[in-house]
């Protein structure tokens, strides 16, 4: 920077001075143009080899090293260019090197901006997650709760790490996208290539403009710009999605249903857009398509009926929401939580972790149990049954009293503690009340079991257990006889 601002920027308004000067000293301008281009080249060059012999050749292979090597060269090829009379192209072709540099600064700003947002994002997402966890676990100590055996029935959160690494690819191929743009916007006009692509007709298509067919030339150009269009439609199409769920991750009223809906919703959406936008650029004519779709008409009628029944219903589950990812839902004989939400089927996690597929059909047509979707409260029944002579009122009052001396038992709706009926082998009396989450049904049911039976021994009630009484009718003499053994008589 500074022999920039003491030499350079001096000898650059100098030649300037002389090159404006062209129609009375068209030499001198020349010279000062050849003079500040080798200035350049060899300031860079002495530059370059001073590092070279200071750090080593290593020096080489890094991007400052490259590009001082590529400056250099460029400045040389200035200097020939303006020695064979090439001064209005080498004017030219400088602006476009300087204004590629000041994009190319432009667009590092910007990325390490958005970069550090990213960085400080997650690691305020993954500190609010250690705290949340923390306070779990502490809550957990005090109550000396038992884990739920359940499993935990958590979000289905993506992994931060994951989704920290394909956001990280995304703003790579977005900064890509955008210099290649930029490059081109700038480098366009002197690249030859681009008109010859432009000239070279692959096939024409005839397209209806206000009631008259016009001809639509299809070039190789327009064929390049779709083939690239179509790779960044299926990349932004896999990696947009996690920035979007990290954004929304941030936003505390937001739940995982959502989230995944959302990023799913954008998924085919960009997709679609990205279709219709390259079938459109091939000069496709939607009229025509008419052939198509009746044949597909036929295929759903005959062979891809269930593939649309269940595509239809996927987006009936998305939009509709019987279910969201993180649910505990019973789907015929099968319980489970709710891991993903496809177009076609839908994953479940029963208790022993195995993974089901279930086709959205069966959701939206069948029959389904969704313990958490309004309302995660949950009532529970538990049948006891004490011996015929115990003290029914007493056994009464001991359940009252273990059932609200627990915690996890909700105080509203209140428990309820009946003496349901006579049994044939006891006296039959049920438990019935809410928990807050169903993750708490076993090891409330377990802590209440254990407690029950503690405090009934305690009571010197005991718990019935289904017997037989047989009687013997002794109105008769009864005849009793003992047969000797098969060894006995064959001696």
């Amino acid at each position: 920077t500074q022999w920039f601002l003491r030499w350079l920027l001096p000898g650059l308004a100098v030649a300037a001075i002389l090159y404006r000067l062209y129609g009375t000293a068209p030499l001198m301008g020349r010279l000062a143009m050849l003079a500040i281009t080798l200035w350049v080249a060899v300031h860079i060059a002495r530059a370059l080899i001073r590092e070279v012999r200071t750090n080593g050749r290593e020096i080489l292979s890094t991007f400052s090293g490259r590009f001082q090597i590529t400056l250099a060269l460029f400045s040389f090829i200035a200097s020939i260019g303006v020695v064979f009379g090439l001064c209005l192209s080498v004017i030219f072709v400088t602006n476009r090197v300087l204004e590629s540099l000041q994009a190319g600064i432009a667009l590092a700003i910007g990325y390490s901006f958005l970069l550090h947002w990213l960085q400080v994002a997650r690691r305020r997402l993954r500190f609010e997650e250690l705290l949340q966890a923390r306070e779990a676990r502490s809550e957990q100590t005090q109550s000396e709760q038992p884990e739920s055996e359940m499993g935990v029935v958590d979000e289905a959160k993506a992994n931060l790490a994951d989704l920290g690494e394909e956001t990280r690819q995304l703003l790579n191929a977005a900064a890509i996208m955008v210099a290649v743009s930029m490059l081109y916007f700038l480098w366009a006009p002197i690249l030859p290539v681009f008109e010859a692509m432009s000239a070279i007709t692959l096939w024409t298509s005839s397209v209806m403009v206000e009631g008259q067919a016009t001809v639509h030339p299809i070039t190789l150009e327009i064929v390049v710009f779709v083939v690239l269009l179509i790779g960044v439609t299926v990349y932004a199409a896999r990696k947009l999605p996690a920035l979007v769920e990290l954004v929304l991750r941030s936003r505390t009223d937001v739940t995982a249903g959502t989230r995944y809906t959302v990023s799913t919703l954008l998924n085919y959406i960009i997709l679609g857009v990205g279709i219709l936008v390259a079938l459109s650029r091939l000069g496709l004519d939607w009229s025509k398509l008419q052939w198509l779709v009746a044949a597909l008409g036929v295929g759903i009628g005959f062979g891809l009926q269930e593939i649309v029944a269940n595509f239809i219903c996927g987006l009936i589950i998305l939009f509709e929401r019987p279910i969201s990812v993180g649910d505990i839902i019973t789907v015929g004989e099968q319980d489970g939580v709710v891991t993903r939400i496809r177009i076609r089927a839908t994953t479940i996690r029963d208790w022993d972790n195995k993974e089901l597929l279930i086709p959205n059909k069966e959701i939206i047509t069948g029959r389904l149990l969704n313990w958490s979707l309004t309302d995660t409260r949950l009532r529970l029944t538990l049948p006891v049954g004490v011996a015929y002579g115990s003290d029914a009122a007493l056994a009464l009052k001991i359940l009252a009293e273990t059932v609200a001396d627990d915690d996890r038992v909700l105080a509203e709706p209140a428990p309820s503690i009946i003496f349901s009926d006579f049994g044939e082998s006891s006296l039959n009396m049920i438990c019935r009340f809410y928990i807050d989450n169903v993750d708490n049904m076993w090891p409330v049911k377990t802590a209440l079991h254990l407690e029950i039976y503690r405090r009934f021994e305690e009571a010197g009630i005991v718990i019935s257990f289904p017997q037989q009484d047989v009687h013997l009718d002794s109105e008769k003499p009864l005849r009793i006889s003992i047969d000797p053994g098969p060894h006995l008589s064959s001696t």
